[in-house]
Protein backbone atom coordinates (compact mmCIF):
# COMPACT_ATOMS: atom_id res chain seq x y z
CA UNK A 1 0.00 0.00 0.00
CA UNK A 2 2.81 2.61 0.82
CA UNK A 3 4.40 1.69 -2.45
CA UNK A 4 1.36 2.79 -4.32
CA UNK A 5 0.80 5.85 -2.58
CA UNK A 6 4.74 6.58 -3.36
CA UNK A 7 4.05 5.62 -7.16
CA UNK A 8 1.10 8.55 -7.44
CA UNK A 9 3.70 11.47 -6.08
CA UNK A 10 5.87 13.66 -7.68
CA UNK A 11 9.95 12.27 -7.55
CA UNK A 12 10.76 14.94 -4.76
CA UNK A 13 8.08 14.19 -2.63
CA UNK A 14 8.38 10.42 -3.17
CA UNK A 15 12.04 10.78 -1.91
CA UNK A 16 10.64 12.83 1.45
CA UNK A 17 7.75 10.33 2.26
CA UNK A 18 10.73 7.41 1.75
CA UNK A 19 12.62 9.35 4.16
CA UNK A 20 10.50 9.37 6.61
CA UNK A 21 9.63 5.29 6.01
CA UNK A 22 13.66 5.35 7.15
CA UNK A 23 13.32 7.34 9.75
CA UNK A 24 10.51 5.03 10.91
CA UNK A 25 12.38 1.37 10.73
CA UNK A 26 15.68 2.90 11.83
CA UNK A 27 14.01 4.35 15.09
CA UNK A 28 14.43 2.24 18.06
CA UNK A 29 12.03 5.04 20.03
CA UNK A 30 9.40 4.30 16.86
CA UNK A 31 9.63 0.28 16.54
CA UNK A 32 10.92 -2.15 18.73
CA UNK A 33 14.09 -4.06 18.03
CA UNK A 34 12.04 -7.32 16.58
CA UNK A 35 10.19 -4.99 14.25
CA UNK A 36 12.73 -3.06 13.28
CA UNK A 37 14.89 -6.58 12.68
CA UNK A 38 12.15 -8.23 10.80
CA UNK A 39 11.39 -5.26 8.32
CA UNK A 40 15.13 -4.29 7.50
CA UNK A 41 15.60 -8.15 7.13
CA UNK A 42 12.33 -8.06 4.63
CA UNK A 43 14.28 -4.94 3.08
CA UNK A 44 17.87 -6.57 2.13
CA UNK A 45 15.65 -9.94 0.86
CA UNK A 46 13.89 -8.11 -1.74
CA UNK A 47 16.96 -6.66 -2.64
CA UNK A 48 18.70 -9.34 -3.36
CA UNK A 49 21.84 -8.36 -0.18
CA UNK A 50 22.70 -5.93 -2.84
CA UNK A 51 25.33 -4.00 -2.14
CA UNK A 52 28.14 -1.47 -4.00
CA UNK A 53 31.52 -2.49 -5.35
CA UNK A 54 34.24 -3.09 -2.32
CA UNK A 55 37.60 -2.81 -5.15
CA UNK A 56 37.24 0.74 -6.61
CA UNK A 57 39.58 2.41 -8.83
CA UNK A 58 39.14 5.77 -8.09
CA UNK A 59 42.38 8.16 -9.90
CA UNK A 60 43.22 11.11 -8.48
CA UNK A 61 42.58 14.07 -10.65
CA UNK A 62 42.33 17.64 -10.01
CA UNK A 63 41.73 20.74 -11.55
CA UNK A 64 43.73 22.06 -14.21
CA UNK A 65 46.04 25.02 -13.94
CA UNK A 66 47.75 25.25 -17.12
CA UNK A 67 44.77 27.57 -18.95
CA UNK A 68 45.79 30.79 -19.49
CA UNK A 69 46.57 30.43 -22.93
CA UNK A 70 43.19 29.36 -23.55
CA UNK A 71 40.40 32.09 -24.98
CA UNK A 72 38.19 31.75 -22.35
CA UNK A 73 40.92 32.88 -19.68
CA UNK A 74 41.56 35.37 -22.11
CA UNK A 75 37.89 36.84 -22.14
CA UNK A 76 37.75 36.57 -18.36
CA UNK A 77 40.71 38.21 -17.89
CA UNK A 78 39.74 41.05 -20.58
CA UNK A 79 36.16 41.13 -18.98
CA UNK A 80 37.80 41.84 -15.37
CA UNK A 81 40.36 44.17 -16.55
CA UNK A 82 38.98 47.61 -14.98
CA UNK A 83 38.56 45.66 -11.39
CA UNK A 84 39.74 48.08 -8.85
CA UNK A 85 41.61 45.03 -7.15
CA UNK A 86 43.07 41.46 -8.27
CA UNK A 87 41.19 39.90 -5.44
CA UNK A 88 37.79 41.00 -7.21
CA UNK A 89 35.81 38.70 -8.61
CA UNK A 90 33.25 39.21 -12.33
CA UNK A 91 29.60 38.07 -11.69
CA UNK A 92 26.65 38.41 -14.12
CA UNK A 93 23.03 37.55 -12.78
CA UNK A 94 21.38 34.68 -15.39
CA UNK A 95 17.47 34.86 -13.90
CA UNK A 96 16.39 33.67 -17.55
CA UNK A 97 16.44 30.47 -18.18
CA UNK A 98 16.98 30.60 -21.96
CA UNK A 99 19.88 32.56 -21.55
CA UNK A 100 21.45 30.42 -18.57
CA UNK A 101 20.94 27.03 -20.90
CA UNK A 102 22.45 29.32 -23.79
CA UNK A 103 25.48 30.41 -21.67
CA UNK A 104 26.48 26.81 -20.84
CA UNK A 105 26.39 25.81 -24.15
CA UNK A 106 28.47 28.55 -25.43
CA UNK A 107 31.01 27.80 -22.85
CA UNK A 108 31.12 24.43 -23.62
CA UNK A 109 31.20 24.64 -27.51
CA UNK A 110 34.60 27.06 -26.83
CA UNK A 111 36.13 25.38 -23.95
CA UNK A 112 39.64 24.02 -24.80
CA UNK A 113 41.49 22.18 -22.35
CA UNK A 114 38.99 21.32 -19.23
CA UNK A 115 35.09 20.82 -18.01
CA UNK A 116 34.21 19.95 -14.48
CA UNK A 117 30.01 19.73 -14.04
CA UNK A 118 28.55 18.44 -10.92
CA UNK A 119 24.81 18.31 -10.76
CA UNK A 120 21.79 16.76 -8.64
CA UNK A 121 20.23 15.84 -11.78
CA UNK A 122 21.18 15.36 -14.97
CA UNK A 123 18.15 14.39 -17.22
CA UNK A 124 17.50 12.22 -20.00
CA UNK A 125 15.11 14.52 -21.80
CA UNK A 126 15.85 16.90 -24.43
CA UNK A 127 17.86 18.91 -22.56
CA UNK A 128 20.01 16.76 -20.93
CA UNK A 129 20.76 15.07 -23.60
CA UNK A 130 21.77 18.23 -25.49
CA UNK A 131 23.70 18.84 -22.70
CA UNK A 132 25.58 15.24 -22.69
CA UNK A 133 26.23 15.66 -26.50
CA UNK A 134 27.92 18.72 -26.39
CA UNK A 135 30.46 17.32 -23.28
CA UNK A 136 31.37 14.32 -25.94
CA UNK A 137 31.75 16.87 -28.83
CA UNK A 138 33.81 19.09 -26.38
CA UNK A 139 35.66 15.57 -25.06
CA UNK A 140 36.23 14.39 -29.10
CA UNK A 141 38.16 17.99 -29.48
CA UNK A 142 40.51 16.85 -26.59
CA UNK A 143 38.78 18.56 -23.24
CA UNK A 144 39.32 17.13 -20.55
CA UNK A 145 35.69 16.33 -19.23
CA UNK A 146 34.81 15.24 -15.58
CA UNK A 147 30.96 14.61 -14.95
CA UNK A 148 29.62 13.79 -11.33
CA UNK A 149 26.27 13.26 -10.80
CA UNK A 150 24.21 12.19 -7.82
CA UNK A 151 22.49 9.13 -8.07
CA UNK A 152 19.63 9.57 -6.35
CA UNK A 153 17.51 10.64 -9.52
CA UNK A 154 19.63 8.79 -11.95
CA UNK A 155 17.18 5.76 -12.56
CA UNK A 156 17.94 4.09 -15.84
CA UNK A 157 20.69 6.04 -16.93
CA UNK A 158 23.77 3.76 -16.50
CA UNK A 159 23.49 3.17 -19.88
CA UNK A 160 23.28 6.94 -20.49
CA UNK A 161 26.52 8.02 -18.60
CA UNK A 162 28.63 4.73 -18.79
CA UNK A 163 28.15 5.49 -22.64
CA UNK A 164 29.12 8.93 -22.13
CA UNK A 165 32.36 8.07 -19.98
CA UNK A 166 33.08 5.48 -23.23
CA UNK A 167 34.41 8.48 -24.75
CA UNK A 168 38.05 9.34 -24.58
CA UNK A 169 38.89 12.15 -21.96
CA UNK A 170 35.51 11.56 -20.35
CA UNK A 171 35.28 10.71 -16.51
CA UNK A 172 31.80 9.87 -15.19
CA UNK A 173 30.91 9.56 -11.37
CA UNK A 174 28.25 8.77 -9.42
CA UNK A 175 27.47 10.58 -5.80
CA UNK A 176 26.37 7.88 -3.46
CA UNK A 177 24.99 5.61 -5.36
CA UNK A 178 21.75 3.30 -4.41
CA UNK A 179 22.94 -0.57 -4.24
CA UNK A 180 20.06 -1.62 -6.79
CA UNK A 181 20.63 -0.63 -10.21
CA UNK A 182 17.43 -1.90 -11.97
CA UNK A 183 13.81 -0.79 -11.61
CA UNK A 184 12.21 2.01 -10.77
CA UNK A 185 12.20 4.75 -8.85
CA UNK A 186 10.71 3.66 -6.05
CA UNK A 187 11.51 0.37 -6.64
CA UNK A 188 15.38 1.04 -6.37
CA UNK A 189 14.84 3.06 -2.93
CA UNK A 190 12.67 0.37 -1.63
CA UNK A 191 15.17 -2.11 -2.51
CA UNK A 192 17.83 -0.05 -1.05
CA UNK A 193 16.45 0.48 1.99
CA UNK A 194 19.14 -2.01 4.34
CA UNK A 195 21.20 1.34 3.89
CA UNK A 196 18.55 4.17 3.90
CA UNK A 197 21.07 5.75 6.39
CA UNK A 198 23.40 6.17 4.08
CA UNK A 199 21.82 6.83 1.01
CA UNK A 200 19.40 9.14 2.47
CA UNK A 201 22.49 11.85 2.66
CA UNK A 202 22.34 13.47 -1.19
CA UNK A 203 24.55 15.94 -3.29
CA UNK A 204 22.34 18.73 -4.12
CA UNK A 205 25.42 21.25 -5.43
CA UNK A 206 25.06 22.36 -9.25
CA UNK A 207 28.20 23.75 -10.78
CA UNK A 208 29.84 24.37 -13.93
CA UNK A 209 33.38 25.24 -14.89
CA UNK A 210 34.79 25.60 -18.26
CA UNK A 211 38.93 26.26 -18.65
CA UNK A 212 39.00 27.02 -15.39
CA UNK A 213 37.92 30.41 -16.09
CA UNK A 214 34.33 30.95 -15.96
CA UNK A 215 31.82 29.58 -13.89
CA UNK A 216 27.82 28.66 -13.38
CA UNK A 217 26.28 28.14 -9.76
CA UNK A 218 23.00 28.56 -8.86
CA UNK A 219 19.72 26.70 -8.43
CA UNK A 220 19.27 25.43 -11.92
CA UNK A 221 19.85 21.32 -12.51
CA UNK A 222 20.11 20.24 -16.14
CA UNK A 223 16.59 19.46 -17.44
CA UNK A 224 13.67 21.38 -19.84
CA UNK A 225 11.92 22.33 -16.40
CA UNK A 226 14.60 24.74 -15.52
CA UNK A 227 15.01 26.30 -18.50
CA UNK A 228 12.13 27.18 -19.82
CA UNK A 229 11.53 24.40 -21.57
CA UNK A 230 8.51 22.32 -20.41
CA UNK A 231 4.98 22.88 -21.33
CA UNK A 232 3.74 21.73 -17.91
CA UNK A 233 5.18 23.43 -15.27
CA UNK A 234 8.73 25.67 -15.11
CA UNK A 235 10.42 26.83 -12.56
CA UNK A 236 11.86 30.27 -11.63
CA UNK A 237 15.39 30.37 -10.69
CA UNK A 238 18.67 32.22 -10.60
CA UNK A 239 22.11 31.02 -11.58
CA UNK A 240 25.08 33.23 -12.11
CA UNK A 241 28.22 33.36 -13.86
CA UNK A 242 31.28 33.86 -12.53
CA UNK A 243 35.03 34.28 -13.47
CA UNK A 244 38.26 35.76 -11.57
CA UNK A 245 39.49 34.25 -7.75
CA UNK A 246 36.24 32.72 -7.07
CA UNK A 247 36.09 30.29 -10.11
CA UNK A 248 39.40 28.90 -8.24
CA UNK A 249 37.80 28.30 -4.83
CA UNK A 250 34.42 26.45 -6.80
CA UNK A 251 37.19 24.29 -8.60
CA UNK A 252 38.90 23.36 -5.46
CA UNK A 253 35.33 22.30 -3.94
CA UNK A 254 34.53 20.13 -6.74
CA UNK A 255 37.72 18.30 -6.39
CA UNK A 256 36.61 17.76 -2.86
CA UNK A 257 33.65 15.89 -4.06
CA UNK A 258 35.23 14.14 -7.22
CA UNK A 259 37.74 12.35 -5.37
CA UNK A 260 35.75 11.57 -2.37
CA UNK A 261 35.16 7.59 -1.30
CA UNK A 262 31.81 8.23 -1.84
CA UNK A 263 32.15 8.82 -5.77
CA UNK A 264 32.01 5.84 -8.19
CA UNK A 265 33.17 5.58 -11.65
CA UNK A 266 30.07 4.81 -13.26
CA UNK A 267 31.70 1.90 -15.42
CA UNK A 268 31.85 0.29 -11.76
CA UNK A 269 27.96 -0.02 -11.19
CA UNK A 270 27.09 -0.55 -14.64
CA UNK A 271 26.20 -4.14 -15.36
CA UNK A 272 26.47 -3.56 -19.02
CA UNK A 273 29.83 -3.33 -21.23
CA UNK A 274 29.94 0.57 -21.76
CA UNK A 275 28.97 1.70 -25.06
CA UNK A 276 29.79 4.42 -27.31
CA UNK A 277 27.11 3.57 -29.76
CA UNK A 278 24.47 3.56 -26.81
CA UNK A 279 25.03 7.26 -25.89
CA UNK A 280 24.78 8.42 -29.54
CA UNK A 281 21.75 6.57 -30.05
CA UNK A 282 20.01 8.08 -27.05
CA UNK A 283 20.95 11.34 -27.50
CA UNK A 284 20.80 11.56 -31.53
CA UNK A 285 17.88 14.37 -32.74
CA UNK A 286 18.16 16.04 -29.28
CA UNK A 287 18.03 19.36 -30.55
CA UNK A 288 17.83 22.99 -28.91
CA UNK A 289 18.29 26.02 -30.35
CA UNK A 290 19.63 28.71 -27.60
CA UNK A 291 18.55 32.04 -27.84
CA UNK A 292 20.97 34.59 -28.70
CA UNK A 293 20.71 38.23 -28.92
CA UNK A 294 23.30 41.03 -29.02
CA UNK A 295 24.08 41.77 -25.30
CA UNK A 296 24.28 37.40 -25.09
CA UNK A 297 26.80 35.58 -23.14
CA UNK A 298 27.33 34.07 -26.12
CA UNK A 299 27.55 37.32 -28.55
CA UNK A 300 29.83 39.07 -25.92
CA UNK A 301 32.00 35.75 -25.88
CA UNK A 302 32.95 36.15 -29.42
CA UNK A 303 33.27 40.05 -28.94
CA UNK A 304 36.01 39.25 -26.36
CA UNK A 305 34.53 40.53 -23.33
CA UNK A 306 31.37 39.82 -20.96
CA UNK A 307 29.75 42.10 -18.58
CA UNK A 308 30.00 41.67 -15.63
CA UNK A 309 30.18 43.43 -12.20
CA UNK A 310 33.49 43.21 -10.80
CA UNK A 311 32.64 42.08 -6.55
CA UNK A 312 34.78 40.33 -3.23
CA UNK A 313 32.64 37.33 -2.45
CA UNK A 314 32.96 34.07 -0.48
CA UNK A 315 32.09 30.33 -1.66
CA UNK A 316 30.43 28.85 1.13
CA UNK A 317 30.49 24.55 0.55
CA UNK A 318 29.79 21.98 2.57
CA UNK A 319 31.94 18.64 3.13
CA UNK A 320 31.41 15.88 0.86
CA UNK A 321 31.80 14.13 4.39
CA UNK A 322 28.08 15.51 4.89
CA UNK A 323 26.89 12.69 3.10
CA UNK A 324 28.58 9.72 4.99
CA UNK A 325 26.53 11.78 8.09
CA UNK A 326 29.63 13.54 9.33
CA UNK A 327 29.25 17.01 9.54
CA UNK A 328 31.61 19.78 9.37
CA UNK A 329 31.63 22.77 10.56
CA UNK A 330 30.65 25.79 9.33
CA UNK A 331 27.54 24.12 7.30
CA UNK A 332 26.47 26.11 3.96
CA UNK A 333 23.22 26.27 6.45
CA UNK A 334 25.25 27.86 9.65
CA UNK A 335 26.84 30.24 7.49
CA UNK A 336 23.61 31.71 5.74
CA UNK A 337 22.14 31.87 9.56
CA UNK A 338 25.06 34.17 10.45
CA UNK A 339 24.70 35.95 7.49
CA UNK A 340 21.17 37.09 8.02
CA UNK A 341 22.26 37.82 11.66
CA UNK A 342 24.17 40.10 10.72
CA UNK A 343 21.88 41.90 8.96
CA UNK A 344 21.18 46.20 9.74
CA UNK A 345 18.10 47.12 7.70
CA UNK A 346 16.75 44.25 5.87
CA UNK A 347 16.85 40.50 4.93
CA UNK A 348 14.92 39.20 1.79
CA UNK A 349 14.74 35.77 1.55
CA UNK A 350 13.64 33.48 -1.36
CA UNK A 351 13.08 29.66 -1.07
CA UNK A 352 11.03 27.28 -2.79
CA UNK A 353 10.98 24.96 -0.14
CA UNK A 354 11.07 26.46 3.21
CA UNK A 355 10.64 24.79 6.75
CA UNK A 356 12.42 27.04 9.06
CA UNK A 357 14.67 25.04 12.01
CA UNK A 358 14.85 26.57 15.28
CA UNK A 359 18.21 28.02 14.15
CA UNK A 360 16.49 30.08 11.56
CA UNK A 361 13.53 31.05 13.19
CA UNK A 362 14.63 32.60 15.83
CA UNK A 363 17.14 34.40 13.72
CA UNK A 364 14.32 35.60 12.05
CA UNK A 365 12.52 37.05 15.18
CA UNK A 366 16.03 38.22 16.38
CA UNK A 367 15.84 40.52 13.19
CA UNK A 368 12.77 41.76 13.79
CA UNK A 369 13.20 42.58 17.71
CA UNK A 370 15.72 44.76 16.11
CA UNK A 371 13.50 46.33 13.55
CA UNK A 372 15.09 44.70 11.07
CA UNK A 373 12.55 44.31 8.05
CA UNK A 374 12.25 40.72 7.22
CA UNK A 375 10.50 38.99 3.99
CA UNK A 376 10.42 35.67 2.54
CA UNK A 377 8.86 34.45 -0.91
CA UNK A 378 8.71 30.51 -0.92
CA UNK A 379 5.70 28.28 -3.14
CA UNK A 380 2.20 28.53 -2.36
CA UNK A 381 0.47 25.16 -2.29
CA UNK A 382 -0.80 25.82 -5.61
CA UNK A 383 2.62 26.20 -6.94
CA UNK A 384 4.56 23.59 -5.21
CA UNK A 385 5.75 20.53 -6.67
CA UNK A 386 6.41 19.14 -2.86
CA UNK A 387 3.27 19.04 -1.13
CA UNK A 388 4.91 17.46 1.88
CA UNK A 389 7.44 20.40 2.56
CA UNK A 390 4.31 23.26 2.35
CA UNK A 391 2.33 21.62 5.11
CA UNK A 392 6.22 21.66 6.92
CA UNK A 393 6.04 25.32 6.41
CA UNK A 394 2.56 25.96 7.30
CA UNK A 395 3.00 25.30 10.56
CA UNK A 396 5.48 27.94 11.20
CA UNK A 397 3.14 30.77 9.69
CA UNK A 398 1.05 31.76 12.29
CA UNK A 399 4.85 32.05 14.69
CA UNK A 400 6.66 34.05 11.85
CA UNK A 401 3.86 36.60 10.99
CA UNK A 402 3.35 37.12 14.94
CA UNK A 403 6.85 38.05 14.82
CA UNK A 404 6.65 40.37 11.66
CA UNK A 405 7.68 38.32 9.51
CA UNK A 406 6.19 39.26 5.40
CA UNK A 407 5.35 36.15 3.96
CA UNK A 408 4.39 35.88 0.21
CA UNK A 409 3.80 32.79 -1.50
CA UNK A 410 3.91 32.89 -5.10
CA UNK A 411 0.77 32.63 -7.38
CA UNK A 412 -0.13 30.52 -10.54
CA UNK A 413 0.88 31.54 -13.64
CA UNK A 414 -2.86 32.24 -14.73
CA UNK A 415 -3.34 33.97 -11.53
CA UNK A 416 -0.83 37.01 -12.65
CA UNK A 417 -3.08 39.68 -13.93
CA UNK A 418 -2.37 41.81 -17.49
CA UNK A 419 0.43 41.30 -20.17
CA UNK A 420 2.48 44.05 -18.78
CA UNK A 421 2.94 42.41 -15.65
CA UNK A 422 4.17 38.88 -17.59
CA UNK A 423 6.48 41.25 -19.57
CA UNK A 424 7.68 42.41 -16.23
CA UNK A 425 8.22 39.05 -14.89
CA UNK A 426 10.42 37.72 -17.67
CA UNK A 427 9.75 34.57 -19.40
CA UNK A 428 12.02 32.17 -16.64
CA UNK A 429 8.97 29.76 -14.62
CA UNK A 430 6.11 29.67 -17.17
CA UNK A 431 6.52 32.35 -20.12
CA UNK A 432 7.66 32.50 -23.23
CA UNK A 433 9.04 29.29 -23.99
CA UNK A 434 6.87 27.03 -21.99
CA UNK A 435 3.73 28.99 -22.71
CA UNK A 436 0.94 30.73 -21.07
CA UNK A 437 -0.49 27.23 -19.59
CA UNK A 438 2.76 26.27 -18.20
CA UNK A 439 2.76 26.64 -14.34
CA UNK A 440 5.55 28.81 -12.60
CA UNK A 441 7.25 27.44 -9.20
CA UNK A 442 9.68 29.26 -7.52
CA UNK A 443 13.00 27.30 -7.26
CA UNK A 444 15.58 29.61 -6.69
CA UNK A 445 17.71 29.84 -3.56
CA UNK A 446 18.45 33.54 -2.59
CA UNK A 447 18.91 35.75 0.44
CA UNK A 448 19.68 39.69 0.00
CA UNK A 449 20.93 41.33 3.42
CA UNK A 450 20.98 45.36 3.79
CA UNK A 451 21.11 45.78 -0.02
CA UNK A 452 24.40 44.90 -0.05
CA UNK A 453 25.13 41.28 0.26
CA UNK A 454 23.53 38.69 -1.56
CA UNK A 455 23.59 34.71 -1.36
CA UNK A 456 23.06 32.63 -4.69
CA UNK A 457 23.62 28.52 -3.88
CA UNK A 458 21.68 25.48 -3.99
CA UNK A 459 20.63 25.47 -0.72
CA UNK A 460 16.76 25.05 0.73
CA UNK A 461 16.02 26.14 4.10
CA UNK A 462 14.64 23.70 5.25
CA UNK A 463 16.50 20.43 8.09
CA UNK A 464 17.20 18.40 4.53
CA UNK A 465 19.21 20.76 3.52
CA UNK A 466 21.00 22.13 6.92
CA UNK A 467 21.33 18.51 7.96
CA UNK A 468 21.64 15.95 5.37
CA UNK A 469 22.05 16.82 1.77
CA UNK A 470 25.53 18.79 0.86
CA UNK A 471 24.97 22.19 -0.73
CA UNK A 472 26.82 25.11 -1.86
CA UNK A 473 26.87 28.87 -2.69
CA UNK A 474 28.43 32.29 -2.54
CA UNK A 475 27.94 35.32 -1.00
CA UNK A 476 28.55 38.49 -3.19
CA UNK A 477 29.70 42.36 -1.47
CA UNK A 478 28.02 44.54 -4.09
CA UNK A 479 25.13 46.63 -3.29
CA UNK A 480 24.77 47.11 -7.42
CA UNK A 481 23.98 42.85 -7.50
CA UNK A 482 22.00 43.31 -4.36
CA UNK A 483 19.60 46.00 -5.88
CA UNK A 484 19.31 43.58 -8.98
CA UNK A 485 18.22 40.44 -6.89
CA UNK A 486 16.43 42.68 -4.73
CA UNK A 487 14.06 44.06 -7.72
CA UNK A 488 13.89 40.37 -9.10
CA UNK A 489 12.43 39.00 -5.73
CA UNK A 490 10.43 42.44 -5.16
CA UNK A 491 8.74 42.54 -8.65
CA UNK A 492 7.32 38.70 -8.01
CA UNK A 493 6.32 39.58 -4.34
CA UNK A 494 4.07 42.43 -5.84
CA UNK A 495 2.94 41.08 -8.62
CA UNK A 496 2.76 37.29 -8.76
CA UNK A 497 2.20 36.31 -5.28
CA UNK A 498 -0.47 36.47 -2.41
CA UNK A 499 0.61 37.84 0.75
CA UNK A 500 -0.13 35.73 3.76
CA UNK A 501 -1.46 38.21 6.39
CA UNK A 502 -3.63 37.44 9.53
CA UNK A 503 -7.72 38.10 10.40
CA UNK A 504 -8.05 37.55 13.94
CA UNK A 505 -7.34 33.84 14.57
CA UNK A 506 -7.16 32.90 10.83
CA UNK A 507 -4.79 33.78 7.60
CA UNK A 508 -6.03 35.53 4.58
CA UNK A 509 -4.16 35.59 0.86
CA UNK A 510 -4.03 38.80 -0.26
CA UNK A 511 -3.51 39.76 -4.32
CA UNK A 512 -3.44 42.08 -6.42
CA UNK A 513 -2.87 45.69 -6.02
CA UNK A 514 -5.40 48.89 -6.15
CA UNK A 515 -9.40 47.93 -7.39
CA UNK A 516 -7.54 44.57 -8.92
CA UNK A 517 -6.74 43.80 -4.89
CA UNK A 518 -8.96 40.49 -3.56
CA UNK A 519 -8.30 38.61 -0.40
CA UNK A 520 -8.89 34.82 -0.08
CA UNK A 521 -10.41 33.61 3.26
CA UNK A 522 -9.00 29.84 2.16
CA UNK A 523 -5.82 28.68 0.97
CA UNK A 524 -5.03 28.80 -2.87
CA UNK A 525 -4.66 25.26 -3.92
CA UNK A 526 -3.88 23.31 -7.07
CA UNK A 527 -6.40 22.27 -9.46
CA UNK A 528 -6.03 18.74 -8.05
CA UNK A 529 -5.67 18.97 -4.31
CA UNK A 530 -3.33 16.09 -2.12
CA UNK A 531 -4.80 12.95 -1.88
CA UNK A 532 -6.27 12.48 1.88
CA UNK A 533 -2.78 10.03 2.94
CA UNK A 534 -0.48 12.72 2.12
CA UNK A 535 -1.80 14.98 4.18
CA UNK A 536 -1.71 12.33 6.90
CA UNK A 537 1.46 11.37 6.20
CA UNK A 538 2.66 15.25 6.19
CA UNK A 539 1.31 14.87 9.57
CA UNK A 540 3.19 11.60 10.85
CA UNK A 541 6.76 13.28 9.36
CA UNK A 542 8.95 15.24 11.47
CA UNK A 543 10.71 18.59 10.55
CA UNK A 544 14.27 16.82 10.45
CA UNK A 545 13.10 15.03 7.10
CA UNK A 546 11.69 17.97 5.49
Amino acid sequence: MFANLLSTLQPAAARRALAWAAVVVGSSATLGIAWRTVLLTVAVALGGCAALPSQVERPLSYARTDVADTRLAQIAAASTAGASAPELSGFRLLPDGAEAFAARMALIRRAEKTLDVQYYVIASDATGREFLRELQAAAARGVRVRVLVDDLYATGQDELFAGLAANANVEVRMFNPLPVRGGGFVQRIVLSMHQFSRINHRMHNKLFIADGSFAVTGGRNIADEYFDRSGRANFIDMDLLSTGPVVAQLAAVFDQFWNSDVAYPVASLSRRTPSRAAFERQVEGASIVPAAGADSIEAQLDGGRIELEPAAADVVADAPQKATGDELSPTVAEAHVALIDSARTSVMIASPYFVPGAATRDALAALRSRDVEVSVLTNSLATTDEPLVHYGYANHRNALLTAGVDLHELMPTGEVAGDGHAAILGSSGGGSSGGSSSLGRLHTKLTVVDDERTFVGSMNMDARSARLNTEAGIVIHSAHLARLVGKFLRVRQELASYKVQRQGDRLSWQSGQGDAQRTRSAEPKAPVAPALPIRLLAQLMGEGIL
